[in-house]
Protein backbone atom coordinates (compact mmCIF):
# COMPACT_ATOMS: atom_id res chain seq x y z
CA UNK A 1 0.00 0.00 0.00
CA UNK A 2 2.45 2.85 -1.19
CA UNK A 3 3.73 3.08 2.36
CA UNK A 4 0.02 3.84 3.56
CA UNK A 5 -0.97 1.96 6.86
CA UNK A 6 -4.32 3.08 7.68
CA UNK A 7 -7.62 4.25 5.33
CA UNK A 8 -10.45 6.27 6.80
CA UNK A 9 -13.83 6.46 5.65
CA UNK A 10 -16.81 8.59 5.54
CA UNK A 11 -20.07 7.00 5.99
CA UNK A 12 -23.26 8.43 4.46
CA UNK A 13 -23.11 9.03 0.98
CA UNK A 14 -19.50 7.22 0.82
CA UNK A 15 -19.97 3.81 2.24
CA UNK A 16 -23.99 3.90 2.35
CA UNK A 17 -25.84 5.34 -0.57
CA UNK A 18 -27.97 8.11 1.34
CA UNK A 19 -30.16 9.01 -1.16
CA UNK A 20 -31.44 5.16 -1.89
CA UNK A 21 -32.41 5.65 2.10
CA UNK A 22 -34.42 8.67 1.37
CA UNK A 23 -35.96 7.04 -0.73
CA UNK A 24 -37.14 4.51 0.95
CA UNK A 25 -37.95 6.54 4.03
CA UNK A 26 -40.41 8.49 1.65
CA UNK A 27 -42.39 5.67 0.49
CA UNK A 28 -42.57 4.39 4.33
CA UNK A 29 -44.38 7.58 5.42
CA UNK A 30 -46.36 7.81 2.42
CA UNK A 31 -47.59 4.23 3.41
CA UNK A 32 -48.12 5.64 7.09
CA UNK A 33 -49.53 9.11 6.67
CA UNK A 34 -51.60 8.90 3.12
CA UNK A 35 -53.58 7.10 0.74
CA UNK A 36 -54.60 6.70 -2.71
CA UNK A 37 -52.23 9.75 -3.68
CA UNK A 38 -51.68 10.41 -7.80
CA UNK A 39 -48.71 9.42 -9.16
CA UNK A 40 -48.13 12.51 -10.68
CA UNK A 41 -48.45 14.40 -7.24
CA UNK A 42 -46.62 11.68 -6.03
CA UNK A 43 -43.72 12.71 -7.76
CA UNK A 44 -43.82 16.30 -6.22
CA UNK A 45 -43.65 15.02 -3.13
CA UNK A 46 -41.33 12.57 -3.43
CA UNK A 47 -39.06 15.60 -4.99
CA UNK A 48 -40.14 18.21 -2.13
CA UNK A 49 -39.04 15.64 0.46
CA UNK A 50 -35.90 14.95 -0.82
CA UNK A 51 -35.34 18.93 -0.73
CA UNK A 52 -36.41 19.36 2.80
CA UNK A 53 -33.96 16.42 3.80
CA UNK A 54 -31.23 17.78 1.95
CA UNK A 55 -32.15 21.32 3.60
CA UNK A 56 -31.85 19.49 7.08
CA UNK A 57 -28.71 17.42 6.10
CA UNK A 58 -26.76 17.82 9.55
CA UNK A 59 -29.31 18.67 11.69
CA UNK A 60 -29.85 16.16 14.73
CA UNK A 61 -32.94 17.15 14.90
CA UNK A 62 -34.88 15.28 12.20
CA UNK A 63 -38.80 16.89 13.28
CA UNK A 64 -38.47 19.69 10.56
CA UNK A 65 -38.06 17.56 7.35
CA UNK A 66 -41.64 15.85 8.25
CA UNK A 67 -43.55 19.47 9.72
CA UNK A 68 -42.46 21.28 6.68
CA UNK A 69 -43.61 17.94 4.40
CA UNK A 70 -46.72 17.51 6.24
CA UNK A 71 -47.54 21.32 6.11
CA UNK A 72 -47.03 21.70 2.51
CA UNK A 73 -48.77 18.18 1.96
CA UNK A 74 -51.24 17.52 4.58
CA UNK A 75 -51.91 13.67 5.46
CA UNK A 76 -54.20 11.92 6.42
CA UNK A 77 -52.81 10.58 9.47
CA UNK A 78 -50.26 13.27 10.67
CA UNK A 79 -47.39 12.42 13.68
CA UNK A 80 -47.42 14.24 16.04
CA UNK A 81 -44.19 16.65 16.35
CA UNK A 82 -42.99 14.66 19.95
CA UNK A 83 -43.36 11.25 18.14
CA UNK A 84 -41.55 12.37 14.49
CA UNK A 85 -37.59 12.12 16.24
CA UNK A 86 -38.01 8.69 17.13
CA UNK A 87 -40.14 7.68 13.98
CA UNK A 88 -37.20 9.10 12.22
CA UNK A 89 -34.99 7.82 14.76
CA UNK A 90 -36.01 4.21 15.01
CA UNK A 91 -36.61 3.56 10.75
CA UNK A 92 -34.60 5.11 8.90
CA UNK A 93 -31.57 3.80 9.77
CA UNK A 94 -33.13 0.22 8.48
CA UNK A 95 -33.55 2.51 4.60
CA UNK A 96 -29.94 1.98 4.35
CA UNK A 97 -28.43 -1.64 2.51
CA UNK A 98 -24.92 -2.19 1.88
CA UNK A 99 -23.45 -2.89 -2.17
CA UNK A 100 -21.99 -6.20 -1.72
CA UNK A 101 -18.73 -4.69 -4.29
CA UNK A 102 -18.64 -2.26 -1.47
CA UNK A 103 -18.28 -4.79 1.20
CA UNK A 104 -15.67 -6.80 -1.17
CA UNK A 105 -13.74 -3.70 -1.14
CA UNK A 106 -13.23 -2.75 1.83
CA UNK A 107 -12.38 -6.39 2.55
CA UNK A 108 -9.16 -6.36 0.25
CA UNK A 109 -8.20 -2.98 1.91
CA UNK A 110 -8.69 -4.59 5.50
CA UNK A 111 -6.51 -7.58 4.47
CA UNK A 112 -3.31 -4.76 4.04
CA UNK A 113 -4.01 -2.00 6.27
CA UNK A 114 -5.90 -0.54 9.27
CA UNK A 115 -9.90 0.75 7.95
CA UNK A 116 -11.67 3.23 10.17
CA UNK A 117 -15.10 5.05 9.78
CA UNK A 118 -15.35 8.65 10.49
CA UNK A 119 -19.32 10.38 10.82
CA UNK A 120 -20.92 13.27 11.77
CA UNK A 121 -24.12 12.55 13.36
CA UNK A 122 -26.16 10.94 16.00
CA UNK A 123 -24.71 8.13 17.77
CA UNK A 124 -28.09 6.00 17.74
CA UNK A 125 -28.77 6.60 13.63
CA UNK A 126 -25.05 6.35 12.57
CA UNK A 127 -24.61 3.36 14.63
CA UNK A 128 -28.07 1.64 13.56
CA UNK A 129 -27.04 2.26 10.06
CA UNK A 130 -23.64 0.58 10.65
CA UNK A 131 -24.92 -2.37 12.84
CA UNK A 132 -27.48 -3.35 10.32
CA UNK A 133 -25.18 -3.21 7.44
CA UNK A 134 -22.89 -5.12 9.32
CA UNK A 135 -20.33 -2.49 8.88
CA UNK A 136 -19.31 -2.76 12.26
CA UNK A 137 -17.60 -6.50 11.31
CA UNK A 138 -15.12 -4.82 9.10
CA UNK A 139 -13.64 -1.67 10.85
CA UNK A 140 -10.82 -1.61 13.52
CA UNK A 141 -12.53 1.77 15.28
CA UNK A 142 -15.78 3.63 14.64
CA UNK A 143 -15.78 7.56 15.42
CA UNK A 144 -18.92 9.02 15.70
CA UNK A 145 -18.96 12.65 15.97
CA UNK A 146 -21.89 13.10 18.84
CA UNK A 147 -20.27 10.13 21.07
CA UNK A 148 -16.98 12.23 21.10
CA UNK A 149 -18.33 15.86 20.83
CA UNK A 150 -16.36 16.36 17.67
CA UNK A 151 -17.33 17.35 14.32
CA UNK A 152 -15.42 17.35 11.11
CA UNK A 153 -14.18 19.62 9.70
CA UNK A 154 -12.73 19.61 13.00
CA UNK A 155 -9.16 18.67 12.74
CA UNK A 156 -9.18 16.90 16.25
CA UNK A 157 -11.88 14.11 15.21
CA UNK A 158 -9.21 12.70 12.68
CA UNK A 159 -6.55 13.73 15.25
CA UNK A 160 -8.65 11.04 17.45
CA UNK A 161 -8.88 8.35 14.88
CA UNK A 162 -4.84 8.79 14.01
CA UNK A 163 -4.14 8.08 18.02
CA UNK A 164 -6.70 5.31 17.96
CA UNK A 165 -4.70 3.92 15.31
CA UNK A 166 -1.17 4.53 16.19
CA UNK A 167 -0.95 5.96 13.00
CA UNK A 168 1.08 9.21 11.42
CA UNK A 169 -1.25 11.80 9.12
CA UNK A 170 1.63 10.82 5.77
CA UNK A 171 0.59 7.22 6.20
CA UNK A 172 -3.11 7.95 6.06
CA UNK A 173 -5.69 8.23 3.16
CA UNK A 174 -9.22 9.80 3.91
CA UNK A 175 -11.97 8.82 1.61
CA UNK A 176 -14.72 11.01 1.71
CA UNK A 177 -17.37 12.95 -0.27
CA UNK A 178 -17.92 16.28 1.21
CA UNK A 179 -15.00 18.30 -0.23
CA UNK A 180 -15.38 20.91 3.46
CA UNK A 181 -15.80 18.82 5.82
CA UNK A 182 -14.10 15.50 4.51
CA UNK A 183 -11.15 16.68 2.35
CA UNK A 184 -10.73 20.01 3.64
CA UNK A 185 -11.11 18.48 7.77
CA UNK A 186 -8.48 15.92 6.90
CA UNK A 187 -6.11 18.14 5.46
CA UNK A 188 -5.97 20.45 8.35
CA UNK A 189 -4.28 17.51 9.57
CA UNK A 190 -1.61 16.95 6.70
CA UNK A 191 -3.91 13.62 5.78
CA UNK A 192 -4.00 12.93 2.26
CA UNK A 193 -7.72 13.08 1.09
CA UNK A 194 -9.43 11.50 -1.81
CA UNK A 195 -12.62 12.89 -3.00
CA UNK A 196 -15.14 10.34 -3.65
CA UNK A 197 -17.08 11.92 -6.21
CA UNK A 198 -19.66 9.74 -8.17
CA UNK A 199 -21.97 12.02 -9.44
CA UNK A 200 -19.40 14.31 -10.62
CA UNK A 201 -20.25 17.44 -8.80
CA UNK A 202 -17.68 20.36 -9.96
CA UNK A 203 -15.32 21.78 -6.94
CA UNK A 204 -16.46 25.53 -6.48
CA UNK A 205 -14.12 25.48 -3.75
CA UNK A 206 -10.33 26.48 -3.05
CA UNK A 207 -9.71 22.43 -1.24
CA UNK A 208 -7.50 20.53 -3.64
CA UNK A 209 -7.94 16.61 -3.25
CA UNK A 210 -5.26 14.43 -3.07
CA UNK A 211 -6.98 12.67 -5.46
CA UNK A 212 -10.13 12.31 -6.98
CA UNK A 213 -12.44 8.73 -7.82
CA UNK A 214 -16.07 8.51 -8.96
CA UNK A 215 -16.30 4.74 -7.41
CA UNK A 216 -14.98 2.97 -4.59
CA UNK A 217 -13.06 0.54 -6.96
CA UNK A 218 -10.67 3.23 -7.73
CA UNK A 219 -9.11 3.24 -4.02
CA UNK A 220 -7.66 -0.64 -5.24
CA UNK A 221 -5.17 1.60 -7.13
CA UNK A 222 -3.61 2.40 -3.95
CA UNK A 223 -2.71 -1.00 -3.71
CA UNK A 224 -0.07 -2.68 -4.08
Amino acid sequence: MRGYKAILFDLDDTLLNRDKAVDKMFLMILEKCYEDVEYSIKNNMHQKFKVYDRRNYGNNDKSKVLESFFDEFPPKYRLPRNDIQDFWNNNFPHCFTIDQNTLNIINTIKMKVKVSIITNGSTQRQMAKIVNTNLNRYFDIIIISEEVGLSKPDKRIFELALNKLNVQPEAVLFVGDDIEKDIGGCQNVNINGIWFNPHINKNETEIKPYAEINSLDGLLNYLT
